[in-house]
């Protein structure tokens, strides 16, 4: 398949579509891209592309099927986290082509697998990675409907942030239980009146 990068089609998507961005691809220590899709407040975007499909036998169990199996750089998550909120990170699968959206908050809710890679390049070393299950992500056929999921994600901000109580997300691989008793009233009034 002979294909530009996810970087390259990102750049001229964005190009075409006239949205106001800088591209930092050449960058190790910012997201790929920041854009500007509410005034003056940027939103942060790392870029990741699954090639191929991986050789399980190279990674312990995990917690996906190949098909819907990512592996992510740790380092990836915490460069976008030094962003959070307006933060994610955008996956390329060739096989099939398909596009997957993680926002900050669900890459720091949802359950993934961690290890350490080993490496060498003058010396051994580990490299971080992250078995990740895109069912967890917003899943895009076009950039369009990307675009819609991050700009989605961004209006639902001040919710998610401050209004949303309950355990958030519907994560592939997780049950959320019930625990403790139940809140109340007066609880609050106790709560405010020994920390205040």
């Amino acid at each position: 398949m002979n294909r530009p990068s996810v970087e390259q089609e990102i750049k001229a998507y964005l190009a075409r579509s006239g949205i106001r961005h800088s591209d930092h691809t050449d960058s190790y220590t910012k997201p790929d891209f920041t854009l500007w899709l509410q005034a003056d407040r940027p939103f942060f975007l790392e870029v990741k592309e699954k090639r191929q499909p991986y050789n399980l036998a190279n990674w312990p169990t995990n917690r996906a099927p190949e098909a819907e199996l990512f592996i992510l750089d740790d380092l990836t998550v915490r460069k976008c986290l030094g962003y959070a909120p307006r933060a994610g990170v955008l996956v390329r699968d060739h096989l099939p082509a398909r596009y997957f959206f993680f926002s900050i908050i669900d890459l720091a809710l949802m359950p993934r697998q961690r290890v350490n890679r080993p490496i060498r390049r003058n010396a051994p070393d580990l490299k971080g990675k992250w078995l990740v299950n895109l069912g967890n992500a917003r899943r895009a056929t076009t950039l369009d409907a990307v675009l819609a999921h991050i700009r989605a994600y961004v209006e639902a901000l001040p919710h998610l942030l401050a209004d949303h109580h309950a355990c958030y997300g519907d994560y592939v691989d997780e049950t959320i239980s019930s625990g403790g008793i139940e809140r109340r009233a007066g609880h609050w009034d106790d709560d405010i009146r020994n920390t205040r």
